[in-house]
């Protein structure tokens, strides 16, 4: 297999290495949002989804197949272009991360990856806050104020928070001396970073859950005032897409978290006979059962605490984890 695609031309490997990678993403969504679903029945003690398929495992194709059958309506007072164009913005961008996402490393040494980008760090950041742009235009295009105000309110919560996620991965970056996403996991077979960047790691998480505006900080979606948030307007696979590029946005999170501070595909305590791949799945399965704990855990938190709390708690603590981590490898070396 690897002698076939070695002689293949470069083109057609990245466009078969991209369509298997868009399937795994799409198929994995589709099962996440299946296993919230029974998770958070299992927690609340009711049965969940179990009429489509054996055990349900069929419903995430019947929640497919109504969304695309539902009537799609656009208003009248809608700008026709954009209102159509948002919902593939802002999943366009949730799945383009996945472009250099390594998942793990061949015998080599080299990263299995679609591309190994020396500045990947930085690329995920560029193409994470080009998703803001996706719900603005979705709520602004809508031509309601109910719409409008949601994107509004999600759009100030993003920028808000990516400013402490930012910081956090800075830590990391001194510590690991690198921007690329396989050196940091290659940084980290000594220890991973989570211990010594533990702050910057509780920081990511509770920014991580504020970018994917999944709860506590889902009020963009669910406040009253605000009917449904910015996708009020939107009905049947329109609507859909912002959820499909929520999930996808939730697994990306959880990559990056392994990535950073979980030691991506290294095995913890030396137990180097189970294959990397295996482990990095099973640190993003941890990853996702946190964030599915915490919606059937925490209340929604009150906007102006949701935003001061970003601003007057986390940029703060941020701040001073990334000027300690620089002064100790500074004078105490990594």
């Amino acid at each position: 297999m690897d002698a076939v695609m070695n002689a293949a031309p470069l083109w057609v490997v990245i466009l078969v290495k991209s369509a298997v990678l868009l399937l795994v993403v799409v198929t994995t969504f589709a099962y996440a949002m299946l296993f919230e679903r029974k998770i958070l029945a299992w927690m609340q003690l009711r049965p969940g989804p179990n009429r489509v398929g054996p055990w349900g495992l069929l419903q995430p194709a019947a929640d497919a197949a109504k969304l695309i059958l539902k009537e799609d309506l656009t208003p009248k007072t809608a700008d026709p272009l954009i209102y159509r164009l948002a919902p593939f913005i802002s999943l366009l961008t949730a799945f383009s991360v996945y472009a250099i996402i390594p998942f793990g490393a061949s015998a080599d040494g080299s990263a299995w990856a679609i591309g190994n980008v020396n500045a990947g760090i930085l690329f995920v950041m560029a193409i994470a806050s080009l998703g803001i742009y996706g719900i603005s235009l979705g709520g602004w295009a809508s031509g309601s104020k109910f719409p409008l105000l949601g994107s509004v309110r999600s759009t100030a919560q993003m920028i808000s928070y990516e400013l402490s996620m930012s910081l956090s991965f800075v830590g990391v970056l001194i510590l690991a001396g690198t921007t690329s996403l396989d050196g940091i996991v290659n940084a980290q077979q000594r220890w991973w970073f989570l211990l010594p960047q533990f702050v910057g790691f509780v920081i990511y998480v509770i920014t991580a859950v504020a970018e994917t505006n999944r709860t506590p900080f889902d009020l963009v979606e669910a406040e009253t005032e605000l009917v449904g948030g910015f996708h009020t307007e939107y009905s049947g696979l329109r609507f859909g897409l912002f959820f499909i590029a929520e999930y996808v946005n939730m697994l990306t999170v959880a990559c990056i978290a392994t990535l950073l501070f979980l030691g991506g595909w290294n095995a913890p305590f030396g137990l180097g006979m189970v294959p990397g791949i295996v482990w990095f799945i099973a640190k993003v399965a941890c990853f996702m059962f946190f964030y599915i704990w915490l919606r059937g855990t925490l209340p929604r938190f009150r906007y102006d605490r949701l935003m001061a709390f970003g601003w007057k708690v986390l940029l703060p603590i941020a701040t001073l984890n990334l000027i300690a981590t620089a002064v100790w490898v500074a004078y105490w070396g990594k």
